[in-house]
């Protein structure tokens, strides 16, 4: 019914538990995923629980990625979903699974790559791997307990993107001509521009301050779904910023 090569690529963030790892895989392939990645999971992870959990679903398990930081593991990606309970108090997107299902098939057509974020067992995400997505999952569930295990999660995002099989654009679908949405190892080079400059200039100044400040730029630039060129071109107007600054600044000395 579908490719698993078309699909999100599953991405558990520092899974605590080797059997979570393995019901999570059998999740996955009952929908035809296959895409496993795993950030900073403990050393025994690959263990004969996760294998057993698996049941049958070995080959995703024994084919995990492995990554040292989330950053690392959305690097190749255009579009990142986060799955998350909590408000997070950041300006996102938020979907159901079954409208991100939507969205992912529109953009798969687009040959694009995406990936959805699951944390911890029990602490969810962190701020700073939320920030790196564009959008947040949310399932709607009994508001007096909607207290969802990993494995539980992944089925149902799984679920709702293999069951839906023709494209639809979702509300909110933009168009970028012939070049896809950059990926995040482009966004990230950019943050890192942008951030060293801000740090430079002092606009970053106040350490309390800087994590939510970071976040706040990151969370804006990323609702912008920008083009590799579009990205290009910030780093563009940075540097001329920079270099306007610097030589006003000789000039202004040279006159002293």
């Amino acid at each position: 019914m579908t490719d698993s090569a078309t699909g999100p690529a599953i991405i558990l963030v520092r899974p605590q538990l080797s059997e979570n790892i393995g019901t999570a895989a059998r999740a996955m392939l009952n929908n035809g995923l296959t895409d496993l990645r795993l950030v900073g999971p403990r050393p025994d992870w690959l263990s004969d629980r996760a294998i057993a959990a698996a049941s049958g679903a070995d080959r995703v398990v024994l084919g995990a990625k492995i990554f040292d930081t989330t950053a690392e593991a959305v690097a190749d990606l255009n579009r990142v979903w986060a799955t998350t309970a909590r408000n997070r108090f950041m300006v996102k997107p938020v979907n159901t699974p079954r409208t991100a299902a939507a969205a992912m098939r529109a953009i798969a057509t687009d040959g694009q790559k995406f990936g959805v974020m699951f944390g911890p067992e029990r602490t969810g995400l962190e701020n700073e791997d939320v920030s790196l997505a564009d959008t947040v999952i949310t399932v709607p569930l009994n508001p007096d307990y909607s207290s969802l295990n990993l494995a539980q999660c992944v089925l149902l995002v799984s679920y709702e993107w293999y069951q839906t099989d023709d494209p639809v654009l979702p509300e909110q679908h933009m168009t970028k001509g012939a070049e896809p949405p950059a990926t995040k190892e482009k966004l990230q080079h950019f943050f890192d521009h942008l951030e060293r400059e801000l740090d430079e200039c002092g606009f970053l100044r106040l350490a309390d301050k800087r994590p939510v400040m970071v976040r706040n730029i990151r969370n804006l630039f990323q609702r912008a779904h920008l083009t590799g060129q579009e990205v290009q071109t910030l780093h563009g107007i940075v540097h001329e910023l920079v270099t306007y600054r610097h030589r006003k600044g000789k000039t202004h000395n040279s006159e002293n």
